[in-house]
């Protein structure tokens, strides 16, 4: 039995209470290892460790904290079987996707390597008499990220390495679900050259979130989870004096016009609704086809090739998706599937019930497929997190444009369509942040940036790019102005006319915008 514990100063810690949590493997359902869950001490440590080291992290040049960047990224590549391997064993998603996972992630390392560029303030010469004025971008401090555990390597990256990159000491809170990976990353980042307190992890439950987001230490959180705990982390941070962002669920809607190439939607929806078993805030649960002749061609479409899908162990190449994290999610999923039946929904592909021979315990969830789901039903209504897709028809491009707009997440939505007047009018109007156009899951690149909108998102910055880096520093403006006469004669002290030197200017200053 693995023990699980803090990374501290540099050094594996554990926990003072002496709690712990089980870490399963999904594919048996037994418990594979044990995670200490801290408590406000081991925090204050940690917040100890990052106050030593962060002031002289930021007054590292960004070039050598972007050679940092660099060399993280080749020890993250050079284990990359590794690390797939030890995510897909706590987590439960294929090997493809566990090594998918931690690629996204390295996207925003790579952009981290060029943050000398883009840590490049703004200046103005000559903005009054003899006065320049020019900004610059400094870290906040201490920073702390609480994650979830659908994407145990992405989305801590996603937070440190900006945060990190751009001279801050980060904390660390992953999930207990599956924690291995993200004491691993911090291990790598240490490894590439960033002082002992730069990135921690410290684990734990709602009381170290708490403690994290009561300590005046801290200055920024970033947070990413269900809608109800966003709201409250955003809450607390921000009555806490913090900058919060809050990442919250999602139900993304895939519309399908009737021009749209139905094989095609069809080999996305078999990715974008049950890859990952579902586990995915971008993954797309609800496709919206226009027209009863669109829906007919597409259910007629769709229930063969989800018959055809592969559910499998997580080291099991073949299979399209593994199992669901743990039993209480399996039977959260499975609840909802027997709720869309409850309020009338048609049961097409029912994936309750599902097992493998010789992992007959283990959290498996098949694929499941509803159809004539309805705005007015719960099942429609929150989000699901398993691989089960729900049929909503719509009548018109209009009812198309209306169902994801007035829905109560707004994070990701998608078009298939070829009709580019469609496509622009859709993406001008649909009220969502993210929007793919026959892109079925449209994560932004790393240095564009990631954030839903409504109930999906809680805070006014983003993650990655430059809003990120907004996020992760504050700006400071100065306003300078040297007085004629100082060092032009090369004497320590100004010359005045009498001695042959320029006279000094001794009207009283006057604000450059007024005249």
């Amino acid at each position: 039995m693995r023990n699980i514990d803090h990374l501290i100063a540099g050094h594996a810690a554990e926990a003072g209470a002496g709690r712990t949590s089980d870490v399963y493997d999904p594919n048996t359902g037994k418990v594979q290892a044990k995670v200490t869950l801290g408590t406000a001490a081991d925090l204050e440590a940690a917040i100890a460790a990052a106050q030593k080291a962060q002031p002289g992290w930021a007054a590292t040049n960004p070039q050598r904290r972007a050679r940092v960047m660099f060399r993280f990224k080749e020890l993250v590549e050079a284990n990359m079987d590794a690390l797939a391997q030890l995510l897909s064993s706590e987590h439960g998603k294929v090997i493809a996707d566990a090594k998918g996972d931690i690629q996204r992630g390295l996207e925003v390392i790579e952009f981290c390597c060029g943050i000398p560029h883009v840590l490049k303030g703004e200046y103005t010469q000559g903005a009054g008499p003899g006065i320049d004025v020019y900004s610059m971008r400094q870290p906040l401090g201490i920073g702390a990220g609480i994650t979830p555990f659908n994407f145990p390597a992405m989305i801590p990256m996603w937070m440190f390495g900006v945060a990190i990159a751009t001279g801050n000491a980060f904390l660390l809170k992953p999930s207990e679900r599956d924690p291995s990976v993200p004491v691993r990353l911090a291990e790598l980042m240490l490894e590439a050259g960033a002082p002992k307190g730069i990135l921690q992890v410290v684990h734990g439950d709602k009381e170290m979130v708490d403690a994290i987001l009561d300590h005046p230490a801290i200055n920024a959180v970033s947070f990413v989870g269900s809608s109800d705990i966003a709201h409250y982390v955003y809450r607390r941070g921000v009555e806490a004096g913090k900058r919060v962002q809050a990442m919250g669920g999602a139900k993304n809607h895939g519309i399908v016009m009737p021009d749209a190439d139905l094989d095609q939607v069809v080999a996305d929806l078999a990715g974008a609704a049950f890859g990952s078993a579902g586990e995915r805030c971008m993954a797309l649960p609800v496709v919206v086809p226009v027209g009863e002749a669109t829906a007919t061609r597409l259910r007629d479409k769709l229930i063969p090739a989800i018959q055809a899908l592969r559910v499998g162990v997580s080291t099991d190449a073949e299979a399209h998706y593994g199992p669901v994290v743990n039993a209480a999610h399996k039977a959260r999923v499975e609840n909802w599937i027997q709720a869309g039946v409850d309020e009338g929904a048609e049961l097409v592909v029912d994936g309750r019930g599902f097992t493998l021979q010789g992992h007959e315990e283990g959290f498996f969830v098949g694929p499941t497929l509803f159809d004539h789901v309805t705005p007015d039903m719960s099942a429609y209504k929150e989000e699901i997190f398993g691989p089960v897709l729900q049929i909503v028809r719509a009548a018109s491009f209009e009812d198309a444009v209306r169902l994801p707009s007035e829905h109560q997440y707004g994070n990701g939505v998608a078009i298939f369509t070829r009709n580019g007047h469609a496509a622009r009018e859709f993406a001008a109007r649909v009220n969502v942040g993210m929007v793919g156009i026959n892109v079925p899951i449209p994560v932004p690149v790393a240095y564009h940036t990631f954030g839903g909108w409504k109930r999906s998102a809680f805070g006014d910055t983003n993650q990655h790019g430059m809003e990120g880096v907004k996020f992760w520093t504050k700006v400071k403006t100065v306003t300078q102005r040297w007085p004629d006469g100082f060092g032009l004669s090369g004497g320590d002290l100004p010359r005045g006319s009498e001695d042959g030197g320029p006279s000094r200017i001794q009207d009283a200053f006057v604000i450059p915008t007024m005249g």
